[in-house]
């Protein structure tokens, strides 16, 4: 009997070795048609994909999609063949090019739904508890006693609900291999700047950390008339210096 699913077309898996040639070929044809191609290279070596500990983060994120788990093994393989040959990050989108078997690489879209006025509100105020942290922001890092504001339920690490993709190639599958290799590209692109994740959710980090500011001056002026054991009246002094 006929089967309608059974085409007897198997797809083979191309050599890396292909892939990387190819993949500098389209990086090659890109420029000479005056396209500013931005790629994102692997990290040498057979480690973690990502080396900071915010996009191990993304990555162990990704990986929490179970549906995917087959997909993603493919795409941690053509990824580190060094596919992903054009990465761009924007507010609510990410936009890739990954080299696949056929010469022109593969478009990928990744849409990421911008963080609502309330959890950005919520992860101002947990920013804001520390001056350190504040600190530690304004002279462009991220600092790891924030790694919840990433990974806790209502972070800026996207649910599965928030992320939608599509990618030019014939798969059939939501997320193709060519989608999972941009992913992981994402987590690199995430180890050269932390800051991409608020841009990519629509955040402005400057006016972020403005308003992270205002909010703690204007907790601590709130506070300035409360009598705390840490402040030393006239007669501590008198006590602690002998002061007449």
């Amino acid at each position: 009997m006929s089967r309608y699913w059974n085409t007897g077309i198997s797809y083979s898996q191309p050599a890396v070795e292909d892939l990387r040639k190819k993949a500098a070929a389209s990086v090659q044809a890109a420029a000479k048609k005056g396209q500013k191609f931005e790629p994102v290279l692997p990290h040498k070596g057979k480690g973690q994909i990502c080396e900071s500990w915010w996009g191990q983060a993304w990555c162990a994120n990704l990986e929490r999609y179970a549906d995917y788990a087959s997909r993603l093994e493919r795409g941690r393989r053509y990824f580190r063949s060094g596919t992903v040959v054009d990465l761009k990050i924007r507010p609510g989108r990410v936009e890739a090019r990954v080299q696949g078997s056929r010469k022109t690489p593969y478009k990928v879209d990744i849409r990421i739904s911008p963080l609502s006025e309330e959890k950005c509100q919520a992860i101002i105020e947990r920013c804001g508890r520390k001056i350190k942290t504040i600190d530690k922001l304004i002279n462009g890092e991220f600092p790891e006693e924030l790694q919840d504001l990433f990974t806790a339920e209502g972070g800026l690490f996207p649910s599965p609900a928030e992320i939608s993709f599509i990618c030019s190639c014939p798969d059939w599958a939501l997320m193709c291999k060519h989608v999972a290799a941009a992913m992981y590209g994402i987590g690199v692109r995430f180890d050269e700047n932390p800051f991409f994740f608020f841009h990519l959710r629509g955040i402005d980090i400057d006016r972020f950390i403005d308003v992270t500011l205002e909010n703690k001056v204007e907790s601590m002026l709130q506070n300035a008339d409360v009598d705390t054991d840490r402040i030393l009246h006239e007669t501590d002094l008198t006590g602690l210096f002998g002061v007449l």
